[in-house]
């Protein structure tokens, strides 16, 4: 299988539907998103789980060019990470799809911690898919995974609507609670259609919300949960209204040094690499009986590197 490269920080992900959602503005985002998760839970979904306190950036490193991204990753009070998915559909082949997450999540964490560490994968199915319609396990003998599944058919959207609706008119304050149904509202309904007329409803109410942090939280996390069928013009105008706060353009900022930071690391290896490259094939070419001085031409190597070479022939 070929190795297919990272796309570049100005990239951005394909949508079902043909509008794009660039990494950069997403990870900014899910950054914001994850902000006001700190202390939280899914629970509100119907998913039994410890206090989330943080949002991991999703950019796997990738096998398959049209696998490159999961939706969420969570990082919980217990230390365990959370890779959160969500579906319109229940597929068997799509746990081929998760083991490939499982794998670069697990991957990238070693890397980052140098030892493995404990996951969880939550699917949650939009009201699309029936409860009891699906099969959260596979078991490969070798490997055993078991999917923890939620399911938003049985959420009442009209109930969520009317109850927010009704809150923001009289002017009632807004519970962690409520702004979470408000993220999943757009997922509640069946279709893709149905899905991006609630996602700018929902935009709308959230737009309405007096406490700032709530707002903040709401639109964050429309974008985040719905980024796979959000229109292009709804996801602008979120990210508009975002970038005005100042904790959006302070995370903005952070986004960037940190990209940085890891493009100076990336180069940094790079010449470790190149270096230890041009080593080896300077041994080979001094074992063979090349002269120092001949080498040092051919590979454009310092002098006294080889000589330092040579000498541990």
């Amino acid at each position: 299988m070929n190795q297919k490269k990272k796309p570049s920080k100005k990239s951005s992900a394909k949508q079902r539907d043909g509008t794009e959602i660039a990494y950069q503005n997403k990870d900014i985002i899910s950054k914001i998103f994850g902000e006001s998760l700190k202390g939280k839970s899914l629970s509100v979904y119907g998913i039994s789980n410890p206090l989330i306190t943080d949002v991991e950036p999703t950019n796997l490193p990738a096998v398959e060019a049209n696998e490159l991204r999961l939706d969420n990753l969570f990082l919980m009070e217990d230390d365990a990470y959370a890779i959160v998915d969500y579906e319109s559909r229940y597929a068997e082949e799509n746990k081929v799809k998760y083991l490939g997450y499982i794998a670069r999540v697990s991957k990238r964490l070693y890397t980052e911690y140098g030892c493995y560490r404990k996951l969880r994968f939550i699917v949650i199915y939009t009201a699309d898919v029936l409860p009891g319609s699906t099969n959260p396990e596979l078991d490969l003998g070798v490997f055993k995974m078991k999917i923890e599944e939620a399911f938003l058919r049985g959420v009442d959207s009209k109930a969520i609507k009317n109850s927010l609706t009704d809150k923001i008119i009289r002017r009632e304050p807004l519970t962690e609670e409520d702004v979470m149904n408000l993220v999943i509202y757009p997922l509640t309904y069946k279709g893709r259609k149905a899905q991006q007329r609630a996602v700018t409803e929902a935009i709308g109410i959230a737009e309405k919300i007096l406490n700032e942090s709530l707002r903040r939280m709401a639109l964050s996390g429309i974008f985040v949960f719905a980024d796979k069928i959000i229109t292009e013009e709804d996801a602008d105008h979120i990210k508009r209204r975002i970038s005005m706060t100042k904790i959006g353009r302070l995370l903005e900022e952070e986004y960037q040094e940190r990209e940085d930071k890891a493009v100076s690391k990336a180069k940094k290896e790079a010449r470790k690499e190149a270096k230890k490259d041009k080593q080896e094939s300077a041994l080979k070419l001094l074992r063979t009986g090349d002269s120092v001085a001949k080498v040092a031409e051919c590979l454009s190597l310092p002098l006294k590197e080889v000589q330092a070479l040579a000498a541990k022939i």
